[in-house]
């Protein structure tokens, strides 16, 4: 039996977890939770994770994690064939640690500050601070990208997956331009040359659906 992680594809954390599980390889049971009709909050979901919230990992033996950022280095440091995705090095995990951190207490937050409202109650308008939140989230990313070819150094890691993600749908409200961000740009189509990337796409262009028809 695997694993089964309960997911939504459009969720931001979900589509991490998935990149992480397939450039891992990994047999793992979909199990998928409708957002939109409020499953996450069903008693028997509850149960398993009561943050109500996605991803959520059941391992075989009935180990229950959720948090993508403790899942994908869960994952990586349980069923990894090396390290590279999240580097055993102290310092260099240490980067990788600081820029999931950065996703999670910066992007994610920001994102879900424009579309939770748009996509479950039907606000029709971004304001123009959400935007400058969103371009100030940028503006830090394309600094962090200067001499990187990745966001926490010269490889791809965990960090990569959750940033990208957030990104991307950041990028549905307010369009990165390529001349103001040069870096997060060249990041973007190296990220999209990945072959576990269309995980990412697909649930990016499903949310992309649920903004764009609530949007005047």
């Amino acid at each position: 039996m695997a694993p089964k992680l309960y997911m939504i594809p459009y969720s931001q954390p979900v589509r991490a977890t998935l990149m992480t599980i397939k450039a891992l390889n990994l047999d793992v049971e979909l199990v998928e939770v409708n957002l939109l009709d409020r499953a996450q909050f069903s008693s028997n979901y509850t149960k398993l994770n009561p943050q109500h919230s996605v991803p959520t990992l059941v391992e075989e033996d009935g180990f229950i994690l959720w948090d993508s950022h403790a899942i994908m280095a869960y994952l990586v440091d349980k069923y990894g064939k090396d390290d590279s995705l999240y580097p055993k090095d102290l310092q260099t995990r240490a980067i990788v640690t600081q820029r999931l951190h950065f996703e999670n207490g910066i992007l994610f937050p920001r994102t879900m500050d424009v579309i939770r409202p748009v996509i479950y109650q039907s606000v029709k308008t971004v304001t123009s601070a959400q935007k400058d939140a969103i371009k100030e989230s940028y503006n830090f990313l394309e600094k962090f990208l200067e001499g990187n070819d990745w966001v926490a150094g010269k490889s791809v890691t965990i960090a990569d997956f959750s940033i990208v993600s957030s990104i991307t749908t950041m990028d549905i409200v307010v369009p990165i331009d390529a001349k103001t961000y040069p870096n997060i740009t060249s990041w973007i189509k190296r990220c999209q040359k990945l072959p576990y990337y269309h995980l990412n796409q697909k649930g990016c262009d499903e949310i992309r659906f649920l903004i764009e028809r609530n949007l005047e």
